[in-house]
C-alpha cells in the first residue's frame, strides 16, 4: 500500500535529518505521494537530464544532428566526474557520444560542451515550456562565475513532472522518450538508489532483467539526490529524492534504504 511505503520513507528521511523533497508515483495504481515537493534545491547533476531532453527538442526541430562531431577543446576540460577531462585535446566527439556520457558517466566536460552548443536560453525555453517552472539552468558546472544570473535549481515537483512525461512519451516525441529512457538505464553511478537492490540478472540467458532504473544521481557538498523511474516486473513507479544539509557519505545509506523500500514495495504488490 503506498501509505505504509511513504510512511515508512518518511521515518528513514526523519531519522536522517537534513531537508528532503520526495515524489513517489505509482503509475499502475495512480497512486502519489508528495513530501515538501515544492522546495527548492541545488540541481547538482540532476539538471542534465533537462539538458538531455533540450538536445533531442533541438534534434527534433533539426538544429543539430547527433552525428554531428565536435572537437574537444583545452578549456573544455574541468574535474568532477566524468572522462574527458583526462583525454587529449582535439579528440572529436558525437552529439550523441557527449549525452551518453553526461548522463551515464555524469561527465561534466561533456555536460559543459553541450550547454555551450544549446545555449542556457534554450534549455530554459524547453523547462518552461513543458511546465518545469521552478527549474532553471544559468550555468556550466564547475567554472560558475562570480557575476550569475542565478543558480541551477530543481524541484522534487518539477522532476517528477519531467519523468511523468518521459514516461507516457509527452516530451518530444514517443522514440525520443524511449531513446532518454534507454540512456539512463545505462546510468553508471549506482551507490544511491538501487544500491542495495539485488542484481537484476534473470537466472536464465537471455532473460530479461528482473528490475531496471532509468535514472539520475546529483550531488555537491551537503546535497545528494536520485531521480528516476523504477521498472519491476510489470510494475512501475517514479521516484524524485531530493535532499539537502546532510553529510554526503552517511546520506548514501538512507537513499539505498529508500530504494529498497520501494522495490519491495512493488514486487509484493
Amino acid at each position: 500500500m503506498m501509505h505504509l511505503l511513504s510512511e515508512n520513507i518518511q521515518k528513514i528521511t526523519e531519522q536522517a535529518g537534513g531537508m528532503w523533497g520526495i515524489v513517489i508515483e505509482d503509475l499502475d495504481r495512480n497512486a502519489k505521494w508528495e513530501w515538501h515537493a515544492d522546495e527548492v534545491f541545488y540541481a547538482a547533476s540532476v539538471i542534465k537530464v533537462p539538458i538531455m531532453i533540450a538536445a533531442y527538442e533541438a534534434l527534433e526541430k533539426s538544429d543539430i544532428s547527433f552525428s554531428d562531431k565536435l572537437p574537444l577543446k583545452r578549456e573544455d576540460l574541468v574535474g568532477g566526474s566524468g572522462v574527458l577531462q583526462h583525454m587529449t585535446p582535439g579528440t572529436e566527439l558525437t552529439i550523441y557520444d557527449l549525452i551518453v556520457l553526461m548522463i551515464i558517466q555524469s561527465d561534466n566536460s561533456a555536460t559543459n560542451m553541450l550547454i555551450d552548443l544549446l545555449g542556457t536560453e534554450k534549455i530554459q525555453n524547453t523547462m518552461n515550456n513543458y511546465g518545469w517552472t521552478s527549474t532553471t539552468c544559468f550555468n556550466k558546472l564547475m567554472t560558475i562565475p562570480v557575476e550569475r544570473k542565478g543558480n541551477n535549481m530543481i524541484t522534487a515537483g518539477d522532476m517528477a513532472l519531467m519523468l511523468k512525461q518521459m514516461v507516457t512519451g509527452k516530451l518530444i516525441s514517443v522514440h525520443a522518450c524511449e531513446e532518454m529512457i534507454s540512456i539512463m538505464k545505462k546510468q553508471q553511478i549506482s551507490d544511491a538508489l538501487p544500491g542495495r537492490l539485488p542484481s537484476p540478472e534473470h537466472e536464465n540467458i537471455g532473460g530479461r532483467p528482473t528490475w531496471e532504473l532509468a535514472h539520475k544521481t546529483g550531488t555537491i557538498t551537503n546535497v545528494q539526490h536520485d531521480v528516476g523511474i523504477f521498472y519491476v516486473g510489470q510494475r512501475t513507479l517514479i521516484a524524485t529524492i531530493l535532499a539537502k544539509d546532510i553529510d554526503n557519505y552517511q546520506i548514501l545509506a538512507t537513499f539505498q534504504d529508500i530504494g529498497l523500500e520501494i522495490y519491495n514495495y512493488l514486487k509484493n504488490n
